[in-house]
Order: C-alpha cells, then sequence, then structure tokens
C-alpha cells in the first residue's frame, strides 16, 4: 500500500491503473511502468480521496503531520538543495550559454545542471534579444531549449511560444504497457511532463518497435529521458522514455 494518488480496478481479471481522482494530486504518470503482477496486490488508499480530505482525516485520528506542508523536494532524498545533491554525482564542466544564432549569453555550470524548458537560474535574465527573428520579444524572459553536448554549449531562446520549444512528434523507447501488450495504433491522449493537461496524438510504432506520438498541437519542451505516458481516458496505459522530440 502506497500513498500515491492513483486508483486500480479490475476488469475480467486484468488489472487497470486509472487516475487520481483529485485532479491536482493524480501521481498516474510516475506508476505507468507497473506490472499486471505488481498491479494485483497494491493498494492506493488514498486515490479516491482529495487532498483536503486526507488532510481532514490525518488530523481527525490526530497524525501530527497533518497540517505539515506539501513536499516540493524528491520523496526519496527529502527537502535539499537540488544541485548540490546532484554535484556530488554527476561530473560538471562549465561553458557557454549561446543563443540560437550562436551569439553567448552566459556561462552554465554543466549540462548535467539544465532541464529543457527550464527558466530559472540561468543567470542571463538582464539580457534582451533584440531583433529576433522568432519567438519572444525584447523582454521575454530566457528559456533552455536544448543542449549542443560534443561542444558542451548550452542553447536558450526567448519566449515560452519560441519555435524550437515546440515539438509536433516524438519518439520514445524502453517501452512499457500496464495490460502487458502495447495499445492499438491509432488515437490517445498523453502527457509529456507530470501535471501537463492530456494532449490528443496518435499512436503509431515503426519497424523497430519504437513508440512515435504525434500531436495535432506541438508540445512544449519535450524532453528526452523523461517519460511520455498514454492515457484512455482515465486509464493509463503505460509509455516510455522519450528518445527524440522531433523539430517543427
Amino acid at each position: 500500500a502506497t500513498g500515491h494518488y492513483a486508483r486500480v480496478r479490475e476488469v475480467d481479471g486484468e488489472f487497470q491503473l486509472l487516475k487520481g481522482l483529485d485532479p491536482l494530486k493524480d501521481q498516474s504518470y510516475f506508476l505507468h511502468r507497473l506490472s499486471q503482477a505488481q498491479m494485483s496486490k497494491a493498494l492506493f488508499p488514498v486515490g479516491h480521496l482529495p487532498k483536503t480530505e486526507v488532510r481532514r482525516i490525518a488530523a481527525e485520528i490526530g497524525l501530527p503531520n497533518a497540517k505539515k506542508k506539501d513536499s516540493t523536494g524528491i520523496c526519496f532524498i527529502g527537502e535539499r538543495p537540488f544541485r548540490e545533491f546532484l554535484n556530488k554525482y554527476l561530473s560538471h564542466q562549465p561553458g557557454p550559454i549561446k543563443d540560437e544564432r550562436g551569439r553567448k549569453l552566459g556561462e552554465h555550470v554543466g549540462l548535467s545542471f539544465y532541464t529543457l524548458g527550464q527558466r530559472q537560474g540561468l543567470g542571463i535574465g538582464g539580457v534582451k534579444d533584440k531583433g529576433a527573428p522568432r519567438g519572444g520579444g525584447e523582454h521575454e524572459p530566457w528559456f533552455v531549449a536544448a543542449k549542443d553536448i560534443p561542444n558542451n554549449t548550452l542553447i536558450a531562446v526567448q519566449g515560452h511560444g519560441h519555435p524550437l520549444l515546440q515539438s509536433p512528434a516524438l519518439v520514445a523507447d524502453d517501452l512499457s504497457w500496464i495490460a502487458g501488450r502495447a495499445p492499438a495504433v491509432g488515437q490517445a491522449a498523453a502527457k509529456t511532463r507530470y501535471r501537463q493537461a492530456d494532449a490528443p496524438c496518435s499512436v503509431g510504432f515503426d519497424a523497430g518497435g519504437q513508440l512515435t506520438l504525434r500531436f495535432p498541437e506541438p508540445q512544449w519542451a519535450v524532453t528526452p529521458g523523461q517519460s511520455a505516458v498514454l492515457y484512455d481516458g482515465e486509464v493509463c496505459l503505460g509509455g516510455g522514455v522519450i528518445s527524440a522530440a522531433l523539430p517543427a
């Protein structure tokens, strides 16, 4: 039994993973790699409750953490500065931050410490990209758009809607399906990051078995290494690890 906000349903001997009923707390995205054997034993006692009700019950029965603030850290390392934690395990080599035209904007502390779509912590907030041909204006914030690993360069662009942050399709591998089999080719919905709204997509598989998702509306900051998780309504089907975002 775990405290994840998710639910299990058995239908004709097959176990389904359902979203938690509290849409702000649903954690099915993180559980999409569970197998049928695991699902048959899993219990999610709070999955049918809103967080407010969980807190009320906790207070009623006298739990000391009933009013504890929600955690913003990674549960298995606790509350600690994330960059400080990574410093102990990842090599890091500083290098340039450049825009899409090759102009140097600043210095990064190591590519491992940044993720696509990141806005905070770049140290270039005062730089204005005057005359940028696409996306953003003079006072738009900067976002991480790509990592040029061979040249140890971080690519940043200005404006949340910049084309380099938009991807109409992605490829994923290391696939895992809760039913034990891949879903049919066709229409579904997907999340490419936690707390993202479900995005309609078409599902396909290439000759090598890789999952390909194509979206009618480009998705923002699709990041290799994160999970792409498929849904059929409230049912989480499974998913895989994003290996590449396909550009517009």
